[in-house]
């Protein structure tokens, strides 16, 4: 059993050495942007600005507040309870054998320990959420890409193993079925204000349209980062 964890620990170590190791300032930059939280608050501002603008307030507020749960289920389950339990070292952490061989961004190490990844545990708990509640193909798919966009930016910065961002998605999935099953059982009918196809939703394309220009203006500003240092 041993021989079987060490096995998959030099896996891990192995491929976060090698998307780490793709590495360049422009993107030193722009995943620094990426996977700073509050970067994305116009893109979680244009989902509640939908709700307010086709739904009964007491519709946005219940949902908020199901996202809310979600969240600190997700963020407590991985920080709260495993990391500290684990005691898995950060790849970034001086005290960890490979620190010297991973590339860290403007001396960003993170906390002391990394498993599982709380960023992948939320972004991919409210991603998940949320595809269960708009049934959406358009909007399930940038949201994968938004999820797993955050996510790799944790491998790239140095600050977690792929092992940690699996298990994290892994919480984020379990949490986010279990918040939607309450949220289906005990306001079925909020849930068919989301799932009713009869109804035009006002401004759907704003969270897909908001979160591509956070995107592009992140980028932008990594190149204007880069040319001005």
């Amino acid at each position: 059993m041993l021989e079987l964890i060490h096995y998959l620990e030099q896996i891990d170590t192995a491929i976060l050495l090698f998307f780490n190791g793709m590495h360049c300032e422009l993107f030193d930059y722009f995943m620094v942007l990426v996977s700073n939280r509050f970067t994305w608050v116009p893109f979680y501002a244009a989902f509640i600005f939908v709700m307010i603008k086709n739904f009964h307030w007491k519709v946005t507020i219940v949902t908020i507040l199901a996202v809310a749960l979600l969240v600190l289920l997700c963020d407590q389950t991985a920080s709260g309870l495993l990391k500290p339990l684990v005691g898995r070292l950060r790849p970034s952490n001086p005290a960890n054998s490979i620190s010297y061989m991973v590339h860290v961004v403007n001396g960003y190490r993170g906390g002391r320990y990394g498993f599982p990844s709380s960023h992948s545990a939320n972004s991919w708990g409210v991603a998940i959420f949320a595809m269960y509640l708009v049934r959406n193909r358009k909007l399930s798919i940038f949201l994968a890409f938004w999820a797993a966009l955050v996510t790799y930016s944790r491998a790239y910065l140095g600050v977690h193993y792929p092992g940690d961002l699996l298990v994290g998605f892994l919480i984020g999935f379990v949490m986010a079925s279990i918040v939607y099953y309450a949220y289906n059982r005990w306001a079925r009918s909020y849930t068919q204000e989301f799932l009713n196809g009869k109804k035009k939703i006002q401004y759907n394309y704003l969270p897909i349209s908001v979160g591509l220009v956070s995107i592009a203006t992140m980028f932008a500003t990594s190149l204007i980062m880069l040319f001005t240092s």
